[in-house]
């Protein structure tokens, strides 16, 4: 009895410490604010992934308690300049945390989910040149685009005044042009646009809001979905039940089209009868790439452009639609009109006049600081040594993150945040607001397909919100999370009903 009770008692002991003193009291974490049961345990964050409100939760545990708060035993949440430049700078040694490892393809790794600094900086050096800014002016790049969007005009057009479902169309849009981008007409681009049923299917897991149940499962509980999703005959029957999602799970249609596509490339490359210049045909060039580090390395950068452009382009189009931002869709026709009337005469590509319409660019910035393309949490991790961040003590391999929507939603640098207002982009001195804007990330992970992104977001029309759809925000899916605007009474998940008119 007595080896019983020194068993019960060392146990105790050992709970008390490691559940409680220790995270509360001894950890060097314990000094940072933040809600006790966040500290003591990482399964209260992942109940507000499982609500999905992760990110507005985190939001307001800043408010309540200041730029630096703890959101788990050992992970920590920050938003400021300091810790921006600390984590996600140039050189900071800081490295990407297993989380992004869901992302691999083909099994195997890709820019997106390497952890080193070294393994990045390499693959980004073999894809910076393919999407710099000079690339996206060239006349076959330029060309695309001009296609895509006049192809996208014509669709609108087909529609009338009826009501056009902006997430479903504009889905069409970003997945005809990052295919075509990535591998070219012949070799892989879809026609979504023009009504080709079998690349439209390739967005129907897309669109399913099941989606978000996986990427919890795949977050928090990695193992058991692999288990679950590699179960074959009577094995998968007996599962299928307990599948967060149904198959064909998430990117199931793109990742096989990709493939496809990267076959079809690799077969005109060796036969030099590709013909275009495109992101493929640039990687092929690097002999130390193996064909499945090619493979995933696009099929990761097509997954990338289809959610992250669709879903702001309809931000950004539901905007302008709404009533009170009329003035705001008025000046931006007034603009490109102006530009028309003072034209010289010489030729100018759509790319190219997207860089000379400044109240353009501001609505666009605007759509991205309200509307980031990936609003939530950056995870990193330094994993050698303890650093100082904020003026807080964090040990080695504590995980650290920020969020865009965080850093775009600071009122002591953008004035009323939750407002739409292109103008605060045009200020005098708008240098405080560049420096807190993140919606590409920053230093050595900045995202390369900016440019294309940017290039794409350049037809005007007039537009109005669908009856009906008046006093709701269109909401997408972010990992766990739908994300709305908050300042409107209600929301409609993958849903955006708007009126074209001609002007």
């Amino acid at each position: 009895m007595l080896t019983l009770y020194l068993v019960v008692g060392v146990a105790s002991a050992y709970l008390i410490y490691n559940v409680l003193l220790e995270p509360l009291y001894l950890s060097p974490l314990s000094r940072i604010p933040g809600p006790k049961l966040y500290a003591l345990t990482k399964w209260r964050l992942a109940f507000d992934d499982w609500r999905g409100v992760r990110t507005i939760t985190i939001d307001r545990l800043h408010l309540k308690y200041g730029p630096a708060i703890r959101v788990g035993p050992s992970e920590v949440h920050f938003n400021s300049l300091a810790a921006l430049q600390k984590i996600y700078g140039a050189g900071s040694g800081f490295e990407r945390t297993t989380f992004y490892r869901m992302f691999d393809v083909y099994g195997h790794q890709n820019l997106f989910t390497f952890h080193s600094s070294k393994q990045h900086g390499d693959r980004k050096k073999l894809l910076a040149n393919a999407y710099s800014k000079s690339t996206m002016m060239k006349p076959a790049v330029a060309a695309m685009v001009e296609r895509k969007t006049e192809q996208y005009l014509r669709l609108v057009e087909e529609y009338g005044e009826a009501p056009n479902d902006l997430f479903k169309t504009l889905h069409y849009f970003s997945i005809d042009s990052i295919t075509n981008f990535l591998y070219g007409r012949r070799n892989g681009g879809t026609s979504a646009l023009t009504g080709n049923g079998t690349d439209r299917a390739l967005l129907i897991d897309i669109f399913d809001p099941a989606r978000r149940k996986l990427s919890w499962f795949a977050t928090h509980a990695p193992s058991l979905t692999k288990w679950l999703y590699t179960r074959v005959n009577l094995a998968e029957a007996l599962v299928r039940p307990m599948l967060p999602m149904q198959k064909p799970s998430t990117y199931t249609g793109i990742r096989a089209h990709a493939l496809q596509a990267f076959h079809r490339s690799r077969n005109a490359a060796d036969k030099s009868a590709g013909g275009e210049q495109t992101v493929i045909s640039e990687l092929f060039k690097h002999t130390n790439l193996q064909d499945l580090d090619v493979a995933s390395e696009c099929a990761d950068h097509l997954l990338a452009g289809i959610d992250t452009t669709a879903d702001t382009l309809m931000f950004m189009f539901w905007a302008l639609s709404l009533p009170k931002h009329k003035l705001i869709q008025q000046r931006l026709v007034t603009e490109v009109k102006d530009m028309q009337l003072t034209s010289d005469g010489s030729t100018t590509n759509l790319v190219e006049a997207s860089d000379k319409l400044p109240y353009l660019d501001a609505v666009i910035k605007e759509s991205l600081r309200l509307y980031a393309p990936l609003p939530a949490s950056e995870p990193r991790r330094l994993p050698m040594r303890d650093t100082e961040i904020d003026g807080y003590t964090v040990p080695a391999g504590t995980v650290v993150a920020m969020a865009p929507y965080s850093l775009h939603r600071n009122s002591e640098v953008f004035e009323s945040p939750l407002e739409f207002r292109p103008e605060r982009w045009l200020e005098p001195d708008v240098s405080a607001q560049n420096r807190w804007f993140w919606a590409f990330s920053s230093g050595g992970r900045m995202c390369i397909g900016k440019h294309l992104a940017m290039a794409e977001m350049t037809s005007l029309y007039r537009t109005a919100i669908a009856p009906g759809f008046e006093g709701k925000s269109p909401a997408i899916t972010s990992r766990v999370e739908v994300f709305f605007d908050l300042t409107q009474p209600s929301f409609a998940e993958h849903e955006c009903p708007i009126v074209f008119k001609k002007q």
